[in-house]
This record gives C-alpha cells, structure tokens and sequence, in this order.
C-alpha cells in the first residue's frame, strides 16, 4: 500500500538557509527590539537564548513575556512580501513529490500562511493533501510530543503508517517514538538509530517507497 509521508518544509522542500531563516531571524530580532523597548543585541541574545532552552524562540516568550500576542509574533517574523522574493527548491522538488506515491502532508514550525505562501510560490500546493503548522497544533513545536499528537489527530492518521521526512534529527526521535517510519535528509551520511532512511537528496526517496 501506499505510504503516507509527512514533510517538514525548511531545508527540507527548500534551503531556508539561503534566504528564509537570514530574513525571519532578522525580522523575529526586530520585533523584540520593539516590543521589549531593548537594543538590537539584546533582542538578536533573547532570540538565541530562548530558542536553545526551549527549542522555540516563541515557548520562551509565551513563559517570559505572557502580555506578547503569540499570533501577532509569528506574523511579524514571516514577512511575506520579502520571503517570496528569493526561493531555493531543493533540485528536482516538483518531479519526486509527482513520482512518489501515497499521500503527502506538510508539519512546519512555521505558520499557515507562511507555509501556504511557501507551497504556492514552490509550486507545489497541488502535491498536498493538508498542512499542519505551528498554530494549527495548538502552538507547540515540533520536536514536542505534543505537536505530533496534534498533527496527527489534525489529518486523522496513525503514525504506523506515515513516514517523517525532516532535516532535524530532534524531530525524528519524536516521530520515532510514535512509532513513524523516519527519513533523515542530511549532507552527510552519519547514521542515527532514529533514522530509518539517511538521504543527502530529496530526490533519494524514490528509493525508499520500494
């Protein structure tokens, strides 16, 4: 039978690297810098901080800064006028989600609009059957237990049956221990028992549906 796979989307369907994750850091240091009343360091420090003790720049704010709009953050460190500017597909994108069989769905940390902005520009909105996105699960982020719980119940699926296809090997320890199958797209072949599947290609999965 056929797979269900479930996507994450930066560096994964794109290099965010190259453009994405410069602009949205840019823009998450920003904000804070207007919102706290604090300097450009101190803000660009807060981000930093917050996103290695919690996983999320955005869990930090919502434990230390309760009277900031979750909602209105997320929308202001995803511009997406300038985010659409510039795309990075990783090569032969459209040809492996056209050829790769079963149904396919999108988990970001990012949210809704910016990962329907991202799947409209890429071209790709067609090869979707839903997307879950940070504030689609409640606003928790993957690599949260919480979130894969959510998103699966998001899609009514069971995660024996789906394949995890991400970057972050933090993410597929989660999708591992609900029992997903995991492919790790990496630049290097280093193994990791949380990863089924090591591929430096997107593209490489078409080897792993036989």
């Amino acid at each position: 039978m056929p797979r269900t796979w479930i996507f994450d989307l930066d560096n994964t369907l794109h290099h965010a690297d190259r453009h994405a994750f410069p602009v949205i850091d840019a823009a998450m240091t920003q904000w804070l810098t207007t919102q706290l009343a604090i300097s450009p360091a101190q803000a660009n420090q807060l981000r930093l901080n917050y996103w290695q003790r919690y996983g999320a720049t955005l869990l930090g704010l919502r434990k230390h800064h309760k009277h900031l709009n979750p909602h209105h953050f997320l929308s202001a460190c995803h511009p997406l006028p300038t985010l659409r500017q510039e795309l990075h597909p990783m090569p032969r994108l459209k040809s492996t989600l056209a050829r790769l069989a079963g149904k396919k769905y999108l988990f970001t940390n990012g949210p809704l609009s910016y990962a329907e902005m991202m799947l409209d520009t890429l071209g790709i909105t067609d090869h979707f059957a839903g997307i879950a996105a940070i504030d689609t699960v409640k606003l928790q982020p993957k690599p949260h237990l919480a979130a894969f719980r959510q998103m699966l119940r998001q899609f009514a699926l069971s995660a024996t049956e789906c394949v995890m296809v991400e970057d972050s090997i933090d993410n597929l320890v989660s999708a591992k221990k609900l029992g997903m199958s995991t492919v790790w797209l990496r630049a290097h072949h280093h193994q990791h028992p949380a990863a089924d599947y090591c591929i430096r290609h997107l593209h490489q999965l078409l080897h792993c549906q036989s």
